[in-house]
């Protein structure tokens, strides 16, 4: 009998890793994704201050895995009705049980101009492409203007990024940075408390904020306003949303709370979008990717064990997914701002709790040398951070949290 976990991302490795340790040993376990490695997602805004970071914000397979067989191969459809993916266009695998877990695209909305001028930041390459377009245009002379479109977390850290890179690199003085927001405010599904704080350590670094700012369209040097408004743009990153994985046609189905797309086939991460247990809708976040893979490998466990022992009777009681976040936080340059509760958190108190959830989250999948490189980086980053901080002593815990996976309010 095979399973197969698709993507490796939070979800899936989270995911993977559960029914390495409690699938039955007449079933086999593959794990499908179009790298070898595991991608530290919410940090590779790092990558565009620090190059060097890009090292530990990747972590090789075969590390956190210990026997499932794992497929370099890019997943071009799945029909889960039938049990089959397609992989690279041609090669179907047939699996009896399976978790997708591809995280997400870009979405551009179709907007005129804005796909082709504007970087995301999905991968370490656009990352590695801001930070090469940023400094090509510092390298011209004269004013240099950023737009970053889409006010969510991922855009808060961009920004953030792009004006201490442009302070370490001496010329704040000529460089603007724009964060664009549809909505009424920046990181617009978050607690307002939280929004007023991020606004706050944006607009302290120097981060031109304009909300109520809808994106109609873009050119090589222009990005307009639905109001008309046209923004000179040296650089142009793109952070206004998401969309499904090419392999579910671009689509996020709605997945309920068990998670179910179709008989045997689950969805977790940003591949779905999700509602829980209460009927609520689901962050597509970090936090709640690795909570809701936990839940989808302990009913492909049960429908093995089921299926293995002869189908018989009734079909197992399946897991519903509750989900009930310990708080938010997210990177704003050197800083950071952290939710735990009601209390929001700011300056050596949240860069501490921001490093240690991403060195946490490095330790639980095994990856030690990565966690210590991360935080020797993310120290050497953050100002008035002790060198002597520690990894958690349970950095599984740290998994729980969210800094800066969400799905962005958007600035189509």
């Amino acid at each position: 009998m095979r399973v197969a976990v698709f993507g490796a991302g939070y979800a899936g490795l989270t995911a993977a890793r559960r029914l390495e340790r409690n699938l039955p040993p007449e079933a086999d376990l593959v794990v499908v994704d179009q790298h070898d490695y595991h991608l530290v997602l919410h940090e590779i805004h790092r990558a565009i201050r620090r190059p060097s970071v890009a090292d530990a914000l990747r972590v090789p397979l075969e590390e956190p895995l210990d026997w499932a067989t794992i497929r370099e191969a890019r997943v071009t459809d799945i029909d889960p009705a039938a049990g089959e993916a397609t992989l690279d266009g041609e090669e179907t695998l047939d699996y009896d049980a399976g978790i997708v877990a591809l995280g997400s695209e870009a979405a551009f909305y179709d907007l005129p101009g804005v796909e082709a001028h504007a970087t995301p930041l999905k991968s370490l390459d656009d990352a590695a492409d801001i930070r090469a377009d940023f400094l090509d245009a510092v390298d011209e002379g004269g004013e240099t203007t950023v737009v970053v479109g889409g006010a969510g977390l991922s855009g808060v850290q961009t920004a953030g990024e792009l004006t201490a890179l442009a302070r370490e690199e001496g010329v704040a003085e000529e460089v603007t940075v724009h964060l664009l927001e549809q909505a009424a405010a920046v990181a617009p599904n978050f607690p307002e408390n939280f929004q007023r704080t991020v606004a706050d350590e944006l607009t302290e670094r120097g981060v031109t904020i304009r909300t109520l700012a809808t994106v109609t369209e873009a050119d090589e040097k222009t990005v307009t306003l639905d109001d008309g408004t046209e923004i000179d743009s040296d650089v142009f990153v793109w952070t206004g949303g998401i969309r499904g994985p090419d392999a579910l046609d671009g689509e996020r189905p709605v997945v309920k709370a068990r998670l179910r797309l179709a008989d045997d086939t689950f969805v977790v991460g940003d591949a779905g979008r999700l509602v829980d247990a209460d009927g609520s809708a689901v962050p597509a976040a970090s936090q709640s990717a690795i909570r809701a893979a936990r839940v989808a490998a302990e009913n492909v466990e049960r429908l093995v064990e089921h299926e293995l022992a002869g189908g018989a009777g009734f079909e197992p009681r399946l897991d519903a997914f509750q989900f009930d976040s310990p708080g938010w936080l997210v990177s704003v340059g050197d800083g950071a701002v952290a939710q735990v509760g009601g209390v929001v958190l700011t300056g050596p108190a949240a860069i501490a709790l921001k490093t240690s959830i991403g060195a946490g989250h490095l330790t639980s999948v095994g990856a030690i040398e990565q966690a210590v490189d991360l935080v020797t980086e993310e120290l050497d980053l953050a100002t008035g951070a002790s060198p002597d901080a520690d990894v958690p002593d349970d950095p599984v815990d740290t998994l729980d949290w969210n800094d800066g996976d969400a799905e962005n309010g958007g600035a189509e």
